[in-house]
């Protein structure tokens, strides 16, 4: 447990009913009793609220009106005593109260040092603690359901067997090595170590399977709305958003910059950037955006190509076809309302079996077709959330590919005749490296830098 007290406001900067700052420690009740006028704080009930005021103990006078919640350690998020003290939300107010906080000896707290105590302490383990900054940015149902299975410990579950497994069977190695009763103990040793080698690689690669997914549910997918000038790419993207985010008319040319927002598409959040229109230009400044607009081709995970129905294939189409090439795209063919000059034959040809998408935005036509297939590319259709213990951070991925890998050099090692003492050190290492994913084998340094990274006061 932490030996200071620590504090901080836990709730979004700006006005709102109530704001509430948090203080965990040894000290954090008797502090907060020392300023409050209402119910002896050291004698109510744990897991209770009580109404009262918090007055400054300079001036005496009463800071505010509050409602204070009071919860003993051990049943607490930090596992120490804690109190959130609930005042009327509004900068003043709340910065008022944690001032007369802080007079008292309490400490401001560091970003996400809440939960680092909570980790430190044994409440959650590191896993479990980064599902808690997964929760709180997700961007769908869907990512949201997914942190909260990993904040419930699923996937810490499946990490703590595994390392279990891996830990019986290097012991079991070892008893047979040192307690040699047969002549063929070594054969039986190398056996036991095959199989279940072959069994934790086998999850592990059912882990990293459904990785993909995991991860665009938790960060979402780069999705870049591409087209010549004036084929309906703002008009898109204001259907997808449902809002008038981009400028509409009827002038070419007239994104100049990129535009960003997140959009939900059945559980899929897309970063979806409106991009100038591509194509050759003598203006400044539309030069500046098309050249952007390629940059950020490059780092899409998906392109939406929007063509226009109304108007004859053009050589600046095609080359946007020779730009996506072997790129994840989906070909919209938009204005279906107007009379066709497009040649769709020649449309499918350069599409080379990309999905084609046709719609009239303007009269709301083929939005749940188009969002159909951006969920077919990436989920074939659906997204397996209630029973797929979903991997989306991309430093459990990277582990997991990293004890895969040395599991791998350890069924080699067997395969090959080598002693086993040998195989043992690739085996520990996959135990290792799935500890750094709970926070067992994980070092301060990096314990420390994935805490920095949370909001203040969580």
């Amino acid at each position: 447990m932490g030996t200071d007290t620590i504090t901080a406001i836990s709730t979004p900067a700006g006005e709102g009913a109530i704001a509430i700052v948090r203080l965990s420690g040894p000290e954090a009740i008797a502090m907060t009793t020392e300023l409050y006028k209402g119910a002896n704080l050291l004698e109510v009930e744990s897991h209770t609220i009580n109404y009262g005021k918090i007055v400054d103990p300079i001036t005496t006078e009463i800071a505010d009106e509050v409602m204070v919640s009071v919860m003993r350690a051990p049943r607490t998020f930090t596992r120490e005593d804690v109190v959130e003290i609930n005042c009327h939300g509004g900068m003043v107010a709340v910065n008022r109260v944690l001032e007369i906080i802080l007079s008292k000896g309490a400490r401001m707290a560091e970003p996400g040092e809440f939960t680092k105590r909570a980790f430190l302490n044994g409440r959650i383990d590191l896993s479990q603690a980064e599902a808690v900054m997964d929760l709180i940015r997700a961007k769908t149902d869907k990512a949201m359901s997914m942190a909260v299975k990993q904040m419930d410990g699923r996937l810490s579950g499946l990490i703590r067997r595994l390392r279990q497994e891996l830990l019986e069977t290097v012991a079991h190695v070892e008893v047979n090595i040192d307690y040699p009763e047969y002549d063929d103990v070594e054969e039986m040793s190398h056996e036991v170590m095959r199989t279940k080698s072959k069994e934790v690689h086998k999850e592990i690669e059912a882990l990293l399977e459904v990785a993909n997914q995991g991860k665009i549910l938790r960060e979402g997918l780069a999705t870049a709305i591409i087209g010549r000038p004036n084929v309906g790419k703002s008009s898109l993207m204001n259907t997808l958003v449902q809002e008038n985010k981009a400028i509409v008319t009827e002038v070419p040319g007239t994104t100049r910059d990129i535009i960003e927002e997140y959009v939900n598409v059945r559980g899929v959040p897309l970063r979806l950037v409106d991009t100038a229109g591509i194509r050759d230009t003598e203006d400044i400044v539309e030069k500046i955006g098309v050249e952007r607009s390629r940059q950020v081709l490059k780092e899409s995970d998906l392109i939406l190509f929007v063509l226009n129905y109304n108007d004859i294939l053009t050589d600046e189409d095609v080359k946007l076809f020779e730009a996506v090439h072997g790129l994840e795209y989906i070909v919209i063919i938009n204005k279906t309302d107007l009379e066709q000059n497009l040649d769709l034959s020649k449309v499918n040809v350069l599409a080379k079996g990309k999905p084609i998408v046709t719609t009239s935005l303007i009269e709301e036509e083929g939005i749940v077709e188009l969002e159909s297939a951006i969920a077919k590319t990436f989920f074939s259709g659906d997204i397996e959330s209630s029973d797929l213990t979903y991997v989306s951070n991309v430093r459990h991925i990277q582990l997991l590919k990293q004890a895969k890998s040395a599991l791998e050099d350890a069924m080699e090692g067997i395969e090959l005749g080598m002693p086993l003492d040998m195989v043992q050190i690739d085996v520990t290492r996959t135990w290792e490296i799935l500890g750094e994913i709970i926070g067992d084998t994980a070092s301060d340094g990096l314990i420390n830098q994935l805490f920095s990274q949370f909001c203040l006061g969580k």
